[in-house]
């Protein structure tokens, strides 16, 4: 059974490297805690950036925490798509990369309020059975359509003259937005993807999860939209406030 300790109290900002699952990430400060640990959102292993971990009694909190809209910069290759929209996957087709004037009309038509669909190799169950799952079986599904709204989708960086071979974006958008769908909208696949901002939370203010010090709920909360707070009963709240260290006392 895994640690189910209240204390430590507090909220992790961990900087994800490549390569590890986010699970893996909650089982690493798990360790260190000997405490309960949740996440308030996972990224892919190929992805990288801002990983909002929650610990001990923090964990009732996690409704607070999901919901916040959330930047990426992304790497979409525009000449090829695989099987997962990301590295990961398999080549599906390779293709003419476009021009600058049509990727830029195709970066206006996914501005806004759209609906892509939840990406086949996603955590989404369908049937009662995980999508990435039945990917790997080989079982074709249709997968449903998410609402999102993409708020920002501007160009950073691209390669190519006459055509754009791939692009380097600056992407903020709701939560639950999948990257790679936006990627696959515009033809291509993401090659790197990393997380810099969980509203109102920056990459910048995060750590290895190896040396992340816990920051208190209560400052944490303090910084969140009032709805979004308001997810979780003011008794739930104040339950676990009380139970965070005294001023000045490190959790982890």
């Amino acid at each position: 059974m895994p640690p189910r300790a209240l204390s430590p109290v507090g909220i992790a900002l961990v900087d994800k490297p490549a390569g590890p699952s986010s699970f893996a990430l909650v089982a690493a400060l798990r360790r260190r805690t000997r405490a309960r640990t949740g996440h308030a959102g996972t990224l892919d292993p190929f992805a990288t950036g801002l990983l909002v971990l929650l610990s001990g009694a923090a964990t009732r909190l996690v409704p607070c925490f999901i919901r916040l809209d959330k930047r990426y910069v992304a790497d979409v290759d525009l000449a090829s798509t695989t099987s997962t929209g990301d590295p990961e996957g398999d080549i599906l087709e390779r293709h003419a990369a476009p021009t600058r004037a049509e990727l830029d009309e195709a970066l206006e038509r996914l501005r806004g309020e759209i609906e892509l669909p939840i990406p086949a190799a996603s955590a989404v169950k369908i049937g009662g059975e995980r999508a990435y799952r039945l990917a790997r079986k080989g079982v074709a599904v249709e997968m449903p359509l998410r609402s999102s709204v993409v708020y920002a989708l501007d160009v950073i960086s691209y390669t190519g003259e006459e055509t754009v071979t791939s692009v380097r974006l600056d992407v903020h958008v709701s939560s639950g937005t999948y990257v790679r769908e936006l990627a696959h909208a515009l033809g291509g696949h993401c090659t790197s993807l990393r997380r810099t901002w969980v509203r109102p939370f920056s990459v910048d203010e995060a750590a290895d999860v190896t040396t992340v010090e816990l920051t208190p709920a209560s400052a944490a909360l303090a910084r969140l939209p009032v709805e979004a707070v308001e997810r979780v009963s003011a008794g739930v709240r104040a339950g676990v406030l009380a139970l965070e260290p005294p001023a000045g006392e490190g959790a982890a």
